[in-house]
């Protein structure tokens, strides 16, 4: 197999060229495959055939207006509009094997992040880093499955406004039992680090529900925070979707709709922080994001 560096391709060329090939992996092992433009009659009506789309439509039309508005209000929740969360929680119960439709809600949306904790474990922390500086993977626009890291600089802006939506079911198994989602933020004061904490207390057995808290500011200057889900003395599930952190007026959580609370980076990505990494997780201790029938 013929192996190049490098190619310049000349004018004349470069239409063909980038019509009929596109780059592979662009990385680690530089490649260029055939772009799969043109598909036969046999591969259409099998995509067709497969597709949930005709079925999805048909679905959508049937809902009254009051329910298509329902959909609409709770896609409105997490940044989409009422047909696609549509699609997607349509999608996500299929693959689930659940039959029906949902139902729509303004406190959680398809796919959900679920802290299991079973025996021997009676506690976890899991924890998403927010330093001065990080990288983020981010779509390239234009292209239909390339991604690149991109630098954010995080620069804290008060007031700091925690928010999340909830759903636990936890038994006592300890002296010290409690459900929280954090903040913990560093700043430096007279040439001391210090720690300030804003802190969301979860019910131990709750139907969804919401809690905010906010911090209006604090006395030197903010450094850097870091979000944490900690149970202790429990077992059983903790579910959590609509994650907040605003400052500087905007949502700065990755993976804020929990669409993957264990997604992981790897190869030359690896410099992209995990959107929730364990501090403790001991044998006993689970976390995905998963589709629930609540």
């Amino acid at each position: 197999m013929a192996q190049t560096s490098y190619i310049d391709i000349t004018p004349e060329l470069a239409t063909s060229y980038y019509a009929n090939l596109q780059p592979g992996d662009r990385f680690q092992y530089a490649r260029i495959r055939v772009k799969n433009t043109l598909q036969s009659v046999k591969t259409k009506k099998g995509i067709s055939k497969r597709s949930l789309l005709p079925e999805i439509s048909i679905a959508w039309a049937g809902l009254s207006g009051a329910e298509q508005l329902a959909w609409k209000n709770a896609a409105v929740e997490c940044g989409k509009s009422g047909w696609n969360l549509f699609v997607q929680d349509f999608c996500a119960r299929r693959v689930n094997g659940l039959s029906g439709l949902a139902t729509p809600s303004l406190l959680h949306q398809s796919w959900v992040g679920r802290i299991k904790i079973s025996a021997p474990a009676t506690s976890c922390n899991l924890v998403q880093i927010h330093p001065a500086f990080y990288y983020v993977m981010h779509k390239v626009a234009g292209k239909k499955s390339m991604y690149e890291p991109v630098k954010v600089v995080e620069k804290i802006a008060f007031p700091f406004t925690l928010s999340a939506n909830y759903s636990a079911n936890l038994n006592i198994v300890g002296a010290n039992p409690y459900a929280k989602i954090y903040a913990e933020l560093w700043y430096s004061y007279q040439g001391v680090d210090r720690l300030a904490y804003l802190e969301l207390d979860i019910p131990l057995d709750s139907d969804w529900g919401n809690l905010s808290a906010v911090a209006t500011g604090i006395l030197g200057i903010p450094v850097r925070y870091d979000l944490h889900i900690e149970l202790n003395d429990v077992q059983g599930d903790l579910y959590v979707d609509n994650i907040e952190a605003i400052h500087s007026g905007q949502n700065w959580v990755r993976d804020p709709y929990t669409d993957d609370l264990n997604q992981g980076f790897t190869r030359n990505f690896y410099q992209i922080p995990k959107n929730w990494a364990a501090v403790s997780a001991p044998d006993g201790v689970e976390f995905e994001s998963v589709y629930k029938d609540f």
